[in-house]
C-alpha cells in the first residue's frame, strides 16, 4: 500500500514504496494518484437507526495493517480500528455500548445535546465485560457529531489507538435543501487523523516532553483509518463531512487548485446559506460540512497548511502558522479526490440557501459572565502541568454551577499555544475572537472552537447535569485534557 507522509519541517510529501512526490503546486499530486492507481477510499460502515432507534457498538481490540501489510495492535468500535457512522433521527435512541477490552472505556457523544447522565464522560465508565444502555432522546437539528472514549488519564492513548466513531443526525429533508445525500457517493464522511509509525510499521504513541506540551502529532495522514487512498466522486456537487479526529493537530484545509470550499454546516448544524472559503481551520473535535463543485470534471487534492502550534512556544508557532498560510511552506496533502464520470450525479449546483436557523443568543438576558484561562506550565505536563484558571482537573471537584435555562457569556483565553475548547452538553455561539468578528468556520452553533488569544462565547444551558455526572469543559488537545486542562460543571 502506498503511504503518504507529510514531513512538515521540510514541507515535503512522500509516498512510501515506489513513488515520491514533492510540495503541492504546479503539479498537483492528483496526477500521481491517477497514474499509480491509489486504492479507493472506503467509507466507515453505516449503522442506520432511522427505523429502530437502536444500535450496538462494542469496544474491541484487533490488529490493523496500515503500511505494507505489517500489522499493529489497535482498538475500535465493532472493528479493529475506528468505528461506524451511526445515522439517527429526532426521537428516542437507545445505544448499547459494550466493552470487550480489559480496561474501562466510555462513549462520549461529542456534539449531542443530552443530559449529563447520558453524556458518556469520565464519570460513566464501562468496565471490562460490561455494557451501557442509556435511554436517550434526540432533539436537535441535523448535524455531524462524533463519539469517542473519555476515561480521564487515558483518553489520549485510547482515541489515538482508534476508539472513535461518527454520528449523522438527519431529518430526511436534504434533497429539498438541494444537498447531496447518498452515503459514500456524493456525501462523504472524512475522519482525518495524523499518526506516527515505527520502522516496523507499528503505530507509535510517544510521551516525550514535546509530545505532551504540544500534544501528540504524527507525520502520516490517515483518512477513515486508511493511508494512500483517493476519494472517487461524481461529476457534480459533492458534500464532505469532515471530522478532525486527531489528538492535537490543527488543520488549515484548502483545495490544491484554489477552488472554493462552500461551508454549509459547523459543529451544531446547518448555516443559513453557504459561505465560500479558501481556507477552513479545524481544531481537534471540530466538524464541518462543505460542498465542492466537480462539474468541471477536474480532480483536486484536499491539502492543509502546517499546524500553528508546531513551533517553540505559542507565539512562534502562531507566527509561523500565519507565514505558512501566505507562502505554502509545510503544506501537505490530506486526500486526492478524483472524478469518476460513471458515478450518478444528483446535484449540479451549489444551493443559494440551506435554511439553518440560529436565534441570536445576544437577544437573551446574560445571567452571568465567566472567565476561563487555559494554562500551561513550562514544559507542559512534566513541569507545572495543565490547568484552567490555575486549577488542574480533579474528578471530585465541581468547578462551576450553572442554572438550567440560563444564558451566559464565557470568555476563554490562552497565552501559550492555540487550544480547541470543547464544552459538553451545550451548543454555543462565538461572538468575538480577539476583539473581531468570528471566523466563518466559527459561525452557527458550535461546541468546539480554537482559542488563539481571547474568544467570547454565548451559551444557553438546556440540558441538566448533576453532581454525579457533571458536564466537562476542556482543551480537546487530548494530552492537555488528560494532563489536567479540564473542568466540570453542573446544570440544575
Amino acid at each position: 500500500m502506498t503511504t503518504r507522509r507529510g514531513l512538515l519541517a521540510g514541507g515535503v510529501a512522500l509516498a512510501a514504496g515506489a513513488a515520491a512526490y514533492g510540495v503541492l503546486g504546479a503539479r498537483p499530486s492528483v496526477n500521481l494518484a491517477k497514474a499509480t492507481g491509489f486504492p479507493r477510499l472506503q467509507m466507515p460502515p453505516l449503522l442506520d437507526t432511522s427505523e429502530s432507534g437502536r444500535f450496538d457498538v462494542t469496544a474491541q481490540s484487533g490488529t490493523t495493517s496500515f503500511i505494507g501489510g505489517r500489522a499493529t495492535p489497535t482498538i475500535g468500535f465493532n472493528q479493529p480500528y475506528l468505528g461506524p457512522v451511526v445515522r439517527v433521527q429526532k426521537g428516542p435512541l437507545q445505544p448499547k455500548v459494550a466493552n470487550a477490552l480489559s480496561w474501562p472505556v466510555s462513549s462520549h457523544w461529542h456534539g449531542l445535546l443530552v443530559p449529563g447522565e447520558h453524556d458518556g464522560g469520565p464519570h460513566l465508565p464501562i468496565g471490562p465485560g460490561s455494557n451501557w444502555t442509556p435511554d436517550m432522546q434526540i432533539d436537535q437539528p441535523p448535524c455531524t457529531a462524533f463519539f469517542h472514549t473519555h476515561i480521564h488519564g487515558r483518553t489520549a492513548q485510547d482515541v489515538y489507538a482508534g476508539l472513535a466513531g461518527v454520528i449523522h443526525i438527519v431529518d430526511g429533508h436534504d434533497a429539498e435543501r438541494g444537498l447531496p445525500e447518498t452515503y459514500g457517493t456524493d456525501d462523504l464522511t472524512l475522519v482525518i487523523q495524523d499518526r506516527r509509525f515505527a520502522g516496523d510499521g507499528r503505530l507509535a504513541y510517544a510521551n516525550s516532553m514535546m509530545d505532551i506540551m504540544h500534544g501528540m502529532t504524527g507525520d502520516t495522514i490517515l483518512v477513515n483509518g486508511q493511508i494512500g487512498t483517493a476519494a472517487h466522486v461524481p461529476k457534480g456537487i459533492v458534500r464532505l463531512r469532515i471530522v478532525n479526529a486527531s489528538n492535537a493537530r490543527i488543520y488549515s484545509l484548502r483545495l490544491s487548485d484554489s477552488r472554493p470550499m462552500h461551508l454549509i454546516a459547523t459543529d451544531g448544524g446547518y448555516l443559513a446559506r453557504p459561505i465560500a472559503l479558501e481556507t477552513l481551520r479545524m481544531g481537534p473535535g471540530e466538524r464541518a460540512e462543505i460542498l465542492v463543485d466537480f462539474t468541471s470534471g477536474h480532480d483536486v487534492s484536499l491539502v492543509s497548511d502546517g499546524d500553528p502550534n508546531q513551533g517553540m512556544g505559542g507565539m512562534m508557532g502562531r507566527a509561523r502558522g500565519m507565514l505558512d498560510g501566505l507562502t505554502g511552506a509545510r503544506r501537505f496533502e490530506v486526500l486526492p479526490i478524483l472524478v469518476d464520470e460513471r458515478l450518478p450525479v444528483a446535484v449540479d449546483r451549489i444551493p443559494d440557501t440551506i435554511g439553518g436557523k440560529a436565534p441570536s443568543l445576544a437577544d437573551f438576558e446574560i445571567a452571568k459572565t465567566r472567565r476561563f484561562s487555559l494554562d500551561m506550565g513550562m514544559g507542559g505536563g512534566m513541569m507545572g502541568g495543565f490547568a484552567i484558571n490555575g486549577d488542574p482537573f480533579e474528578m471530585a471537584v465541581v468547578n462551576q454551577r450553572v442554572r438550567l435555562g440560563d444564558t451566559e457569556k464565557w470568555v476563554v483565553s490562552t497565552t501559550m499555544l492555540a487550544h480547541p475548547f470543547h464544552v459538553h452538553g451545550v451548543s454555543f455561539q462565538v461572538v468575538r475572537e480577539n476583539g473581531r468578528d468570528p471566523l466563518p468556520e466559527s459561525s452557527g452553533w458550535k461546541d468546539t472552537v480554537v482559542i488563539d488569544g481571547e474568544t467570547e462565547l454565548l451559551m444557553r444551558f438546556t440540558q441538566p447535569a448533576g453532581d454525579r455526572t457533571p458536564f466537562m469543559y476542556h482543551c480537546h488537545i487530548l494530552e492537555h485534557e488528560d494532563g489536567g486542562m479540564m473542568g466540570q460543571f453542573t446544570v440544575t
